[in-house]
Parts: C-alpha cells; sequence; structure tokens
C-alpha cells in the first residue's frame, strides 16, 4: 500500500484531516490536557458551557489535566461530559464501578474525585452510555446544545470509541451506514479482545469483557471540533497513515473523520515514519 511507505513531509502534505506531530508521546499528552484547560479557560472567561465528549483511553492526559485545574482553579461545574463508550459483561450489563476495568469507575475514581470538590462537574452533567436506553445520549447531547469537543483515541484498526469495524462473513455495513451509526450495544471484534488484553490484561484474554456500549459515529461527527489522539506507539503506525489518507470505508472506521470540518489527529513522530516490513 503505497500510503504505508510514503516519507512524512509528504504524507502530511497529502493529509486529508488537520495533523499535529509531537517529539513522543509524553509531549502529546502534555498538549492534550492543555488544549483541554485552554478550552475550560476560555469558556470561563466567556461565561459559556464546556460540552465534551471523553474518552478513556488514551487516559495519561487526565492526571496532568486535573493538576493544572486543582491549581489554577478551573472548575468544571458548567461543563457537560458524555463518555464515549464502556465495557459490557457477556450478557450485556455494566461493570460494577469497583471492577478494575469499568471505564465509569476510573473516571469518577482518576478524574471527577481527584479533582477539589468545589470544581467537579454535577453529577446530573455527567452522562454514560447506558446500554438500556441508548437513544438517551443522543438526547442529552441535544439538551446540551450540542457538543463543542471530542477528545478520543483511535484504534489499531480505526475503531473511535467502540465503533469496531464489522468483521463478518454474514453480514456487511456499508459507509453511510457506519457514518450514521448512533448509540448502540456492540460484540467486540476478537482483534479488540487481543489489543485490551494486551494493554490491560497482561495478555490475557479471558479478562475482557466481550462486550459494550459505544456512542456511535454520528455522535461523534457530530461534535464541533475533533481532536484525535493515537497514544499506542509501533501498532499505530499503519493506522495513522490510513486515517489521514485511506479512502473512506467502514472496514476504518476512522477514515470518516476526512469529511469533518475541524479534526486534528494528534501523534508522536516515531508513529508518522514510513513502514518497512522487517523481522529485526
Amino acid at each position: 500500500m503505497e500510503i504505508l511507505r510514503l516519507p512524512v513531509t509528504e504524507l502530511l502534505a497529502r493529509a486529508k484531516t488537520g495533523v499535529r506531530l509531537f517529539p513522543s508521546v509524553s509531549a502529546m499528552l502534555d498538549s492534550m490536557a492543555g488544549s483541554m484547560a485552554d478550552e475550560l479557560r476560555a469558556d470561563q472567561a466567556a461565561g459559556q458551557p464546556t460540552r465534551w465528549i471523553l474518552p478513556v483511553g488514551p487516559v495519561k492526559q487526565y492526571e496532568r489535566l486535573v493538576a493544572v485545574c486543582n491549581r489554577e482553579r478551573l472548575s468544571w461545574s458548567n461543563t457537560d461530559i458524555f463518555q464515549m463508550d464502556e465495557f459490557l459483561d457477556w450478557q450485556g450489563r455494566p461493570l460494577p464501578l469497583d471492577h478494575p476495568l469499568s471505564f465509569e469507575g476510573f473516571m469518577r475514581r482518576q478524574v471527577f474525585e481527584k479533582l477539589d470538590s468545589e470544581l467537579r462537574p454535577h453529577p446530573e452533567r455527567i452522562h454514560f452510555p447506558n446500554p438500556f436506553r441508548p437513544d438517551e445520549m443522543a438526547a442529552r447531547m441535544a439538551s446540551a446544545g450540542g457538543v463543542d469537543t471530542c477528545y478520543g483515541g483511535i484504534g489499531y484498526h480505526g475503531h473511535v470509541a467502540f465503533n469496531d469495524p464489522p468483521i463478518s462473513r454474514w453480514f456487511r455495513i456499508s459507509i453511510d451506514e457506519m457514518r450514521a451509526s448512533t448509540t448502540r450495544v456492540v460484540a467486540l471484534g476478537e482483534d479488540s479482545i487481543v489489543i485490551q488484553s494486551v494493554n490491560c490484561a497482561g495478555g490475557s484474554s479471558e479478562l475482557i469483557p466481550p462486550m459494550a456500549v459505544t456512542i456511535g459515529m454520528r455522535e461523534i461527527l457530530s461534535a464541533r471540533r475533533l481532536r484525535l489522539y493515537l497514544a499506542g506507539g509501533e501498532r499505530h503506525r499503519a493506522i495513522f497513515r490510513i486515517t489521514l489518507l485511506g479512502e473512506p470505508s467502514a472496514f476504518y472506521p476512522s477514515t470518516l473523520l476526512q469529511g469533518h470540518p475541524d479534526c486534528i489527529v494528534h501523534t508522536d513522530e516515531a508513529t508518522a515514519q514510513p513502514i518497512v516490513p522487517s523481522l529485526f
């Protein structure tokens, strides 16, 4: 595939989305935290609400962001938070909040409760996708006046949230169907389970919940700004290039970002390098 071999300068010149490169993943996540803090500052100065879609993955930016907010007294009290997704057990039920892989549990313990009490978002303005009431997320986004910025990651095969590519011998999902997808319960693809096991469970796929609830590409693409981050290193080198220059396809959902009017894809310089297959 030609785009995998392009020099970085040519890749960036031909990119179909905005793109930013950083010297390291750590610098990139510092920038992510800084961008979120800047947005809070600007909205508070203007007396406007902040409306975010937020991920669990990447996550290391949150510690940096919380420290800035506590130091500078940046309040989240006028912030609407729409969480991207959540693991479900084999019966499609949410994990207990104390489960180590609960996204909601992580956000509550490691983000909201780490903010000083007077800076925390109001509980009624924190929204997690509900597998039993999937249409609530789109309705709540509309009630809030839409989403200002969707922050998130991109998976190695192009999934944004848990919008995995539909890999099945029995059915096909068209590009228009993927683009119009909304909040729903999904069975995770086998490759998603493998990658999650490497990231979160020492390679044990048995420890990864097999289902999830996710917002759809329609909710993601409706945000006024998209800020996506590839923080996984080597395994993200191909999808970074496919996201920027691949033909839009349901097989690589991140290629659907290309038509958005304000999308920036971020990664580090090492991940952006051309790909040369090698055994060493």
